[in-house]
């Protein structure tokens, strides 16, 4: 059988930030659209990003996830994306995801984290000492950008919060700590099954 080769942009920009969100946005909705692909999922932390692209994807006809860091995130209790728009957007019909971020915020991450005793017996303190294999595998994706490290994660989440189907091809959009510079598409699948991930386009990124 002949391999059939497809030609295919990617769009780069020259730094990261929140400049490009709305390009990013634009972006990921063609490429969808290009693709066939029905669901568009975006990180968006304390909901600038959210609201841009509610306003860009209306009357799309695709279907608009938004998926936020987890409670905590950067203070204990405290959850970043405001309720008000969240009630705001699922009224809209925009699902809005809070889950546990898989690669940044599990329970052996916050082992890693937060220092042990040193009291305690040294295998108690080993999580601390080597990095979980999941920040191994966040960090090794952050080789390419902060955003490439956010779209597989986010789909997982959204995966495991039961909001999108293991096996579906999905665009995600993230960004570098602020706004969305990135854009993908992807296979998702559950966090327990990260090997059935496949990150097959990158539409957008920085350098």
């Amino acid at each position: 059988m002949k391999d059939v080769s497809i030609g295919r942009k990617t769009f780069i920009f020259e730094n990261p930030g929140k400049e490009h969100t709305e390009e990013t946005l634009r972006i990921a909705m063609e490429g969808a659209k290009e693709r066939g692909i029905e669901t568009v999922l975006v990180s968006s932390t304390t909901g600038f990003t959210a609201e841009k692209a509610a306003e860009i994807f209306k009357d799309s006809n695709l279907n608009l996830i938004i998926v936020t860091h987890q409670t905590g995130y950067r203070t204990p209790g405290v959850q970043l994306f405001p309720e008000e728009l969240r009630i705001k957007l699922e009224e809209q019909g925009i699902r809005v995801v809070t889950c546990t971020d898989v690669l940044t915020g599990t329970v052996d991450v916050g082992m890693a984290r937060q220092r042990p005793a040193k009291t305690e017996p040294l295998e108690a303190r080993l999580p601390y000492i080597l990095p979980p294999t999941n920040v191994i595998i966040a960090n090794t994706l952050r080789m390419f950008s902060q955003g490439v490290k956010v779209c597989p994660e986010i789909a997982m989440m959204a995966v495991d919060s039961n909001v999108l189907d293991s096996g579906k091809q999905v665009v995600v959009v993230a960004g570098s700590h602020a706004g969305a510079d990135t854009a993908m598409v992807l296979v998702a699948a559950e966090s327990s099954r990260i090997r059935d991930v496949k990150l097959q386009e990158i539409l957008c990124k920085p350098l």
